[in-house]
């Protein structure tokens, strides 16, 4: 099984099976139309992340949460390890083992806290976290899962448009049910579910922010 609860097969990393609930495939509106966009984008090919031991690593993305390692690759002159695992949808998460790179920065490179335990900001041009997407009637159950695997994480939240964008029940005003855990090294990662189709009109409602709007700390 893959992360995603999907069957491995013989499907390879960049082939993508057909969604269910999200993000609309040709939204009809907005300048993010399809037949608008300059670039054929498939998804993520893979986001790249740090470790400080990549044996540790392994056993944690393979061992507990099922990702197949796909690809090592050793780095020339010393300079460390590139490892690829395979995280459904056609998606690969890999991982950077420096031996000589700078530690772990919690609040900084990283929040320092499942967002249930602590501030969830990380620093300008950090990686906030990563969600996996799961179907959405096995959310609770893999919650379970990971809790059994020993992996200490959130109840299930419930994310809707309402003033803190959580609901303690389930309602049609819910668009994505998830999970929050931990790895070894501390990187914020979620379990996600979308429950309806995003990017409806109303779905996109707010005025981005400029950086002159950010709050001083």
């Amino acid at each position: 099984m893959t992360a995603t609860g999907a069957t491995h097969e013989d499907r390879m990393p960049g082939s993508r099976p057909a969604g269910g609930p999200g993000p609309a495939a040709s939204p009809d509106h907005g300048p993010g139309r399809a037949d608008q966009r300059p670039f054929e984008l498939g998804g993520v090919h893979h986001l790249a992340l740090v470790c400080h031991d990549m044996a540790r690593t392994v056993a944690f993305y393979s061992g507990v949460l099922g990702m197949p390692l796909v690809k090592t690759i050793e780095l020339p002159a010393g300079m460390g390890q590139h490892f690829f695992f395979d995280c459904g949808g056609g998606d690969t998460l890999a991982f950077f083992w420096f031996p000589d790179g700078p530690g772990p920065a919690p609040g900084l490179a990283a929040p320092a806290s499942r967002p249930d335990q602590g501030e969830l900001h990380s620093a300008v041009a950090s990686m906030n976290h990563v969600a996996f997407t799961v179907p959405a009637d096995k959310i609770d159950a893999y919650r379970d899962r990971l809790v059994a695997r020993g992996v200490a994480c959130t109840d299930v939240a419930n994310h809707d448009d309402s003033e803190w964008g959580i609901s303690e029940h389930v309602h049609p005003g819910v668009f994505v049910r998830s999970v929050y855990f931990q790895d070894p090294d501390g990187i914020l990662l979620e379990m996600a579910a979308w429950t309806r189709e995003v990017g409806r009109p109303g779905d996109v409602s707010h005025e981005p922010a400029r950086a002159p709007d950010r709050p001083r700390r």
